[in-house]
């Protein structure tokens, strides 16, 4: 091979290794990035979760509430946790809520976009006859609050089909075909149908099959000046 051959294969390749170089270094810094994003978001969501346990624990020390469902109603009004169980054995409320926030991801050939990322966390919140409130704050694997999430969906499609009906609708057996129109699933149990003169008060029994959880709700649908609306708040008991 002349020298001349040997010169031009050489600065071909070189001319060949600078994209591939300039590509690979690329990935390696936007997979840095990119984790560094996921992590600072991450323990975003952890700061913000101790935050809402702080002001959850603080809210019930001055509640100043005994009756179960309105500690329920404090809690929820923090924590917005879809499920929320009460052990009077130990004097104790456990609130189970998946919480998420999004980061941008930075991508050279798919061109990134917006990433979502979920922890799950389990609030403890206990409390005895002359003893302050005291609070434990614990992650676990996403699994644990799947139930929690599903549940938190059906609550948030009922009380979306509820504010959508008429109040003579709001009858045991019009309620219950209107969120469950196949009849198959029954994630949902009508418990009782309570009626004043604009309110009307339903207790709804909310299943999830995966795993098997359950949730009551009290679903309150009133009307003024013509529009009709529904809130859904978790409770003890139906």
């Amino acid at each position: 091979m002349t020298t001349g051959c040997l010169t031009l294969l050489i600065a071909l390749i070189t001319a060949l290794a600078l994209p591939v170089s300039w590509l690979g270094y690329r990935s390696w810094h936007d997979e840095k990035a990119n984790t560094a994003r996921k992590d600072a978001t991450l323990a975003s969501i952890l700061e913000h979760a101790r935050a809402t346990a702080d002001d959850t624990a603080h809210a019930l020390h001055t509640s100043n509430q005994t009756d179960t469902d309105a500690l329920i109603s404090v809690i929820w009004r923090h924590t917005q946790a879809p499920v929320i169980t009460y052990d009077p054995a130990r004097h104790a409320f456990t609130a189970t809520a998946a919480q998420s926030a999004h980061y941008d991801e930075k991508a050279l050939l798919l061109g990134g976009g917006p990433v979502r990322v979920t922890r799950c966390f389990v609030h403890t919140y206990a409390h005895r006859p002359g003893h302050a409130w005291t609070l434990r704050l614990s992650e676990h694997d996403r699994a644990v609050c799947r139930p929690a999430t599903l549940i938190g969906g059906l609550a948030g499609l009922a009380r979306t089909r509820l504010s959508s009906m008429y109040a003579e609708d709001l009858t045991h057996a019009t309620v219950r075909k209107a969120l469950d129109p196949t009849g198959r699933q029954r994630p949902y149990n009508v418990k009782s149908v309570q009626r004043t003169a604009d309110t009307i008060t339903l207790a709804i029994l909310l299943s999830s099959s995966d795993p098997m959880a359950g949730q009551c709700y009290r679903f309150t649908w009133r009307i003024a000046n013509d529009q009709r609306t529904t809130t859904a708040v978790p409770v003890s008991s139906c």
